[in-house]
């Protein structure tokens, strides 16, 4: 049993996700240097010698980023990640799905690095034919840095879950009938990178990095690509059926804890949502703020 401000959830509960997953058939290797090639910097890339883990090093010189060998039309995405320790204003560290169309689609999860003291930020994004502007940030309940955490990314036909050790953080619904952007047609691979974010990422640009306390170094666990591999054709993807576990109409929304857990996560960590930001847009907020 698990007690979060003011409810408490049972451990069986929060498995039920981990549990429907391992009963899928599971397309990734495990082993970095089979399903993974890197993209750039391989002098900044260090593997295990059981291809299992694997860091990336920003230093003044350069970061680093890799990508999977094979590209994907939905299905989730589990990642263990370690962030960077100690002092780590104006690094970002990645984990997301990207698109390599001009007019791109995208889903982020991107960890702002932070000053000593405050709490890791989380910022999760959706890019759809190139437009994005959707951010959403949070603060993690945990030290991110001092052992690994799963992060996942869930992408149906019905909506995008981000979630955090199997807490959904975040949804994006399909609301493509109305007139909402959403990601479904563009085939996208999983990407992780380390980078020099200075002019954006802690405190609005206002802390930057510190090249002295460098080099900055972001550990990569043990991961799940459990997908549809892309082969040219749409609508083998977009099936809901055994093999497409996740498109199934039982995925298409949270389940009550899953609703509740996303209530507590934007009652008490939230910090920022596109969605409230009616100064940034003009008092015109994006459609989907408006849509269940």
């Amino acid at each position: 049993m698990i007690k979060f401000k003011g409810f408490f959830v049972t451990v069986l509960a929060l498995n039920v996700i981990v549990v429907q997953i391992a009963m899928a058939s599971v397309i990734s290797t495990g082993d970095y240097n089979k399903d993974f090639f890197v993209e750039w910097s391989p002098s900044h890339v260090n593997t295990s010698a059981d291809g299992g883990t694997r860091t990336l090093r920003l230093d003044k010189e350069s970061g680093a980023r890799f990508a999977s060998n094979d590209m994907f039309l939905f299905g989730q995405f589990d990642m263990q990640i370690k962030l960077v320790p100690g002092y780590s204003a104006g690094t970002v560290v990645t984990f997301y799905l990207l698109s390599g169309q001009p007019n791109h689609d995208e889903i982020d999860f991107e960890f702002l690095g932070n000053v000593l003291g405050q709490p890791y930020i989380l910022q999760t994004n959706v890019f759809t034919s190139g437009m994005g502007y959707r951010e959403e940030r949070i603060t993690l309940w945990f030290d991110p840095t001092v052992e690994f955490h799963t992060y996942s990314i869930h992408w149906n036909i019905h909506q995008i879950v981000f979630m955090v050790d199997s807490i959904p953080i975040r949804t994006y619904r399909n609301h493509a009938d109305k007139g909402v952007g959403y990601p479904r047609s563009q085939p996208m691979p999983v990407m992780a990178s380390i980078w020099d974010g200075s002019d954006w990422a802690t405190g609005g640009g206002r802390d930057k990095v510190n090249w002295s306390k460098a080099p900055f170094i972001a550990s990569y666990g043990s991961y799940k690509m459990d997908a549809c591999v892309w082969k040219g054709n749409p609508r083998v993807c977009e099936e809901a059926n055994s093999e497409n576990w996740w498109n199934q109409e039982s995925w298409s929304s949270l389940t009550g804890v899953q609703r509740r857990f996303l209530k507590w996560v934007r009652e008490y960590h939230m910090v920022y949502d596109y969605c409230q930001d009616n100064e940034r847009f003009n008092g015109s907020l994006p459609l989907e703020c408006s849509l269940p």
